[in-house]
């Protein structure tokens, strides 16, 4: 992606008046304000983050010093792992990464460094994350998340191919391997396209210091998570390394689940500025537009998933810890039907994940020149 096309891209103005993004962060700050809290986390997530990272971190422990030996709780154990990585990644890091676990800038660094303890990359992640994916939400060629590798299509803007028609069935082992493929390759290649578009300039070091400690970082995770586990545990390599792959496995579905229920889906907008680069509407519109909630009811799913389910609010309000994301909707959706605007909500995840199959089923035969693509 270039970065004059970044640079040319403008959202529209605000309208004159009450518009909805003032009308909303007004009566969001009355909100807090009134209740007398913080728009940061609080011993909610603290107590959250000790269990999460504790169900990835003991049952490693616990195989390492021969505590569990037996080949099914071995197994178990990864298990537990893997879905502790999808917990550290929507529930612990994401947070911390958009500024908003702790009004400390430290603590937040620190935090979101959690990312690099299963593998990934902060550093991307921030690019990838907060700039493009939550700046351009659904845009043709910007938002990193609808820009994937040929095998997938999540964009109706994006080149449909003949192997697309069976990606409702086939899409879910692919979400398996997105943290692996961070660990050995997605990350690199990352890094080389943010270089060639000018998007490492903030780096506080330079690339080559910013490759080298990316590499320092993966080799370390992968020194305690494969290497020492295959010499320690009683297990032939290949029964490790089949269990490290298989850890990675289960959190990347449930990665790929939750933050693609929330955005490739039926009810939401994909578009395209037009020739000049404005947009259609004002980035709080936009993010309306592109974006669904779904098990807005569900406490359980609420609390792993990090108030992602929330996807809405998270997106207008990207730095307010998910801790508070239930009781801002009301205010959201109130104000958006005021301002003539849908709020999308799915009833459950269930139904969310179906949705999310059935557009890719869609995206895989179809065009879609439907009211869902939009061309300012």
């Amino acid at each position: 992606m270039a970065q004059e096309l970044i640079h040319r891209v403008k959202f529209a103005h605000r309208a004159e008046g009450e518009s909805f993004s003032k009308t909303l962060n007004k009566r969001v700050n009355a909100y807090f304000k009134e209740n007398g809290i913080s728009k940061y986390a609080d011993g909610r997530m603290y107590l959250k983050s000790v269990v999460i990272v504790s169900s990835y971190l003991v049952p490693l422990i616990l195989m390492l010093t021969g505590v569990i030996t037996s080949t099914p709780a071995i197994v178990l154990s990864w298990m537990v792992m893997g879905v502790a990585i999808s917990g550290i990644g929507m529930s612990v890091m994401h947070d911390a990464n958009h500024g908003s676990y702790s009004s400390n800038d430290l603590v937040n660094k620190f935090v979101g460094y959690f990312l690099n303890l299963v593998g990934g990359s902060a550093e991307n992640w921030k690019i990838q994350h907060n700039i493009l994916h939550h700046t351009y939400t659904n845009i043709d060629g910007l938002d990193a998340d609808t820009v994937t590798f040929p095998m997938l299509r999540f964009s109706p803007f994006a080149k449909r191919r003949a192997v697309h028609r069976y990606q409702h069935i086939y899409g879910w082992f692919f979400y398996g391997l997105m943290t692996v493929s961070w660990i050995f390759m997605k990350d690199f290649k990352q890094l080389v396209d943010y270089k060639n578009s000018g998007m490492t300039t903030n780096y506080d070091t330079g690339f080559g210091l910013i490759t080298l400690r990316i590499i320092l970082v993966k080799l370390t995770y992968l020194f305690f998570t494969l290497a020492l586990p295959i010499y320690f545990l009683p297990l032939p390599w290949y029964g490790t390394l089949g269990c490290f792959f298989l850890m990675h496995f289960i959190g990347g579905v449930i990665l790929g689940m939750v933050f693609q229920s929330a955005h490739i889906m039926e009810v939401c907008e994909f578009s395209r500025p037009n020739e000049e680069g404005k947009m259609k509407d004002e980035w709080a519109i936009h993010q309306l537009r592109t974006t669904t909630d779904f098990a807005p009811n569900n406490k359980l799913v609420t609390w792993f998933v990090g108030g992602l389910n929330f996807q809405v609010v998270h997106h207008l309000f990207p730095k307010v810890s998910h801790v508070h994301y239930p009781a801002l909707a009301p205010i959201v959706r109130q104000t958006a039907e005021e301002f003539g605007e849908k709020y999308h909500c799915i009833p459950t995840f269930t139904e969310a994940v179906l949705g999310h199959g059935k557009m890719l089923r869609a995206l895989g035969r179809e065009d879609i020149p439907s009211s869902m693509v939009v061309l300012t």
